[in-house]
């Protein structure tokens, strides 16, 4: 399920952003563009995944900071690589989250968000955007969405699903691995996870 919020996250970052657009605005008016084209497209909902990934990837990339995302998440290993790794870390990493959210977002079924009032000072360069994610059945699900304007836009960075940061939680992660065997190795092993997973679904 925390998949499937944190999709409903990156989704937010879809479309390109309209001039003024407030941060809670573009937050809202991309989601419901992306859910709406799952709606009522049959082989999104069928579960086609060359479709779902190729939604994703159109709408997710014009808006997501995925360079902070990968400096975010790998820390201090971030200035230790070479520019050669930075560029395959980032590259392999953005494809996983979109890999990873496509199969999620396929899971959609009807639940609603609800988004709580925005307090952004003026002329404030990054904000949160707190939503709550309702699902029949079940209890709302807190999901803030950290933004930081770039020029005239404003792009995703983090989700923080109950309190948990999606950041956080890959930094962890990936820290283990880069001690234990270094950062070519977790490089490949995102590779061939990727790999397994577009052939997995072709």
């Amino acid at each position: 399920m925390k998949q499937l919020i944190a999709a409903f996250g990156l989704l937010l970052a879809s479309s390109l952003a309209i001039a003024g657009e407030g941060p809670d605005e573009l937050v809202k008016r991309t989601a419901d563009d992306v859910l709406a084209v799952v709606k009522s497209d049959k082989d999104i909902q069928a579960g086609n995944q060359d479709k779902i990934f190729k939604l994703a990837e159109e709408k997710i990339l014009p808006n997501f900071n995925f360079e902070k995302v990968s400096r975010l998440v790998l820390g201090k290993n971030w200035t230790k690589a070479t520019p050669e790794q930075q560029a395959a870390f980032q590259n392999e990493f953005k494809t996983l989250l979109l890999r990873t959210y496509a199969t999620a977002l396929s899971k959609y079924k009807n639940q609603v968000i609800e988004y709580k009032p925005l307090r952004l000072p003026e002329g404030s360069t990054s904000a949160t955007v707190k939503t709550s994610i309702v699902q029949q059945g079940g209890q709302p699900i807190a999901v803030d969405y950290a933004l930081e304007k770039k020029a005239d836009d404003w792009k995703v960075y983090d989700i923080v699903i109950e309190g948990v940061s999606l950041v956080t939680n890959y930094r962890s992660q990936f820290a283990q691995e880069i001690r234990q065997n270094g950062l070519d190795s977790l490089i490949k092993k995102l590779a061939e996870k990727n790999g397994a997973s577009a052939a997995k679904s072709s």
